[in-house]
């Protein structure tokens, strides 16, 4: 089964982290990605950048609306992805337990699949 585990970052917390430390986070990162993809789990991967310079764009009633970033509704940003090919949702879990990034943020475990169903 697919599941996407989120990377919930605080926002502002990469500016705190400075560029030295982030590029030693990041690193941890590459070598848990490479760790999944030796393992046959990760299709897919990638960091985001923030969501400083994001828009949101909504069509409703054919009417377009932008609204630029940051979103000061929100106190987290995805700051990245994986995809996974998993058996089963406790082993998406046990995954996430070892993602570095869940020393830092918060990892959201979704599987994934039409949005009709599970409503």
């Amino acid at each position: 089964m697919p599941y996407m585990l989120l990377i919930m970052e605080p926002r502002g917390q990469r500016a705190e982290r400075g560029e030295e430390a982030g590029h030693a986070v990041y690193e941890r990162m590459v070598r848990f990605s490479e760790d999944l993809k030796s393992r046959g789990l990760l299709m897919a991967t990638n960091s985001l950048h923030s969501d400083r310079d994001a828009v949101r764009v909504q069509v409703r009633d054919g009417k377009t609306s932008l609204l630029d970033g940051p979103f000061a509704e929100s106190k987290e940003m995805v700051g990245g992805f994986f995809y996974l090919t998993c058996e089963t949702r406790a082993e998406a879990i046990a995954i996430a337990q070892t993602c570095p990034a869940a020393e830092w943020a918060t990892v959201e475990v979704r599987e994934t699949g039409p949005c009709y169903e599970g409503a």
